[in-house]
């Protein structure tokens, strides 16, 4: 009974993840436009109502509203409508009159089925901070021709919920006496791409100071971006690389806040991943990506090394493993400290990571200090790893983390290294998640994988073959693997093309892989 419930909150028809997810974050709007109090009114209405029926996402639009005596307008298109919303904010001060106005435009791009959208209902949750960094107070705002208290008991509020339900409207907030520097989208109240007139100053002051968590972490997320495709086109033109001092400053000031959840410390400064940035780019480049990567990771090691010392020395615990919230995010931002202080070439910090290792009180922590070591080749690691593998041969889930970890490594001609361990004794080829870890987890390396010599490509193209003969449905997953060769250097695609029709060339190939190689090829 829960289950049709849930899924008819949802308005699934399948079960892909991409419907899951959607479906989650329209149900958190609804919370998001009616609080927690208005939400928990919702939904007892709603199982009130129908408890043990099917029903409809129309039944559930209908229980938040009735329960709260609210209109929805254009909500239900959220169900109805496919594509992500494009949302563009301008901004514009009027000093004499001390009003600050936020304009929005909204389209949905075209689907297949659908080439005409309506707008949509897109509650927008923003703050305003002033030239200190601090939360403004809002009290009232102009929105279509009328004066809105935005105020709560007479009381003025620090964020409020926008409601964006047409192609084009403006919000102009009354009594700002400053010009502001907005913070929207708070929280990611509504699942929209976002883009604003914000400039670099302004996403540096965010990162700096906002309130918000999560657009403080998109903040840094933006720049970053940002900063590493601008570094790619100086490495591709071969100019000299620098990082830019505010961009430490503000991931020094978010490191040392200690106000902060330390969970959101690690995840906000945490550099985008290399696949990010090559799907942002034309022609995707590995290698340029890759060597960016790097030296921000190494000038960031550098620069903050007193920090993410006093990070790792301050989150260290002697304690029995304890499953909870403040231990989880302790060990998250110790781990990620150490990982940058690992990219350095600093035989200090070897000796800090294999006291981390020898001294760790739980998986967790062995692991990360296993994966800092793993960075940089040689006897240490070598040592470290069979170390790893002696103390937990027996959990196979770990033992697949352990070959992941070593199939995804960035050290050079690690193909070979992979290759070695397809015959280690707990691999084995007919063991799905066995293939998963470590064929997987190589076809994730952009170092390796796309090596220009091709032989990471090569080497897939093998294990295709062998895995077709023992399990098509996996050896379809790898082959997937090449399914973007297109978006790469005329190089690297002849190459992948070359395996590609080799493996379509081959006798008995699978329906399964013959349909994703095929597709490939097309």
């Amino acid at each position: 009974m829960i289950f049709t419930v849930y899924e008819s909150v949802l308005g699934l028809s399948t079960t892909t993840v991409t419907v899951y997810e959607k479906g989650a974050e329209v149900v958190r709007m609804y919370k998001t436009l009616l609080g927690t109090q208005g939400f928990r009114k919702g939904m007892d209405l709603y199982f009130k109502r129908h408890d043990g029926q099917a029903v409809t996402c129309e039944d559930f639009f209908a229980a938040m509203r009735d329960a709260n005596s609210e209109d929805f307008a254009n909500f239900l298109l959220w169900y109805s409508q496919a594509g992500t919303p494009v949302v563009k904010v301008s901004s514009s001060y009027n000093a004499e009159a001390h009003t600050f106005s936020l304009k929005f435009s909204q389209e949905v791009p075209p689907t297949p089925g659908q080439p005409v959208k309506e707008p949509m209902f897109i509650p927008l949750a923003v703050g305003l901070l002033d030239s200190s960094g601090k939360d403004m107070p809002l009290s009232s705002l102009y929105h279509d021709g009328t004066l809105q208290s935005v105020a709560s008991n007479n009381q003025p509020v620090f964020n409020t919920v926008l409601r964006v339900t047409k192609k084009e409207e403006e919000f102009v907030f009354c009594d700002i006496f400053e010009r502001p520097i907005p913070s929207l989208l708070r929280g990611y109240s509504a699942p929209v791409r976002l883009e604003s007139d914000l400039s670099d100053s302004n996403l540096y002051f965010l990162l700096a100071h906002d309130s918000d968590e999560f657009n403080r972490w998109e903040a840094g997320q933006l720049l970053a971006r940002k900063l590493m495709l601008s570094l790619v086109s100086d490495f591709q033109q071969n100019k000299p690389l620098t990082l830019n001092p505010k961009f430490v400053q503000g991931l020094r000031s978010i490191l040392c806040d200690a106000g902060l959840d330390k969970e959101f410390i690690a995840k906000a400064i945490t550099l985008p991943g290399e696949g990010e940035i090559m799907d942002m780019m034309e022609v995707a480049d590995p290698d340029a990506v890759h060597a960016v990567r790097t030296f921000i990771r190494k000038e960031l090691a550098s620069q903050l090394k007193s920090e993410f010392l006093s990070t790792v020395q301050n989150n260290r615990s002697s304690e029995e493993y304890i499953f909870n919230h403040p231990n989880m995010a302790r060990r998250a931002l110790k781990n990620t400290a150490l990982a940058y202080l690992a990219s350095l070439e600093d035989p200090e910090i070897t000796e800090l990571a294999l006291h981390e290792y020898n001294t760790a009180t739980n998986m967790t922590d062995q692991f990360a200090a296993l994966a800092a070591i793993a960075q940089k080749p040689g006897k240490t690691r070598d040592d470290v790893l069979a170390d790893f593998y002696s103390k937990w041969k027996h959990e196979y889930l770990v033992v697949n983390k352990w070959f992941a970890l070593q199939a995804m490594s960035d050290i050079p001609g690690n193909v070979e290294n992979v290759r070695n361990l397809l015959n280690h004794p707990a691999f084995d080829l007919c063991n799905p998640n066995k293939v998963y870890s470590l064929i997987g987890g190589f076809c994730g390396s952009p170092v390796n994988f796309h090596a220009k010599d091709g032989s990471g490509y090569k080497f897939l193209g093998e294990i295709v073959l062998q895995l077709d003969k023992i399990n098509p449905r996996v050896a379809s997953r790898m082959v997937s693997a090449f399914s973007r060769w297109k978006r790469y250097d005329e190089s690297r695609q002849n190459l992948t093309k070359q395996q590609l029709e080799m493996i379509m060339s081959a006798n008995g190939l699978s329906e399964n892989v013959f349909e994703i190689a095929s597709k490939s090829l097309a």
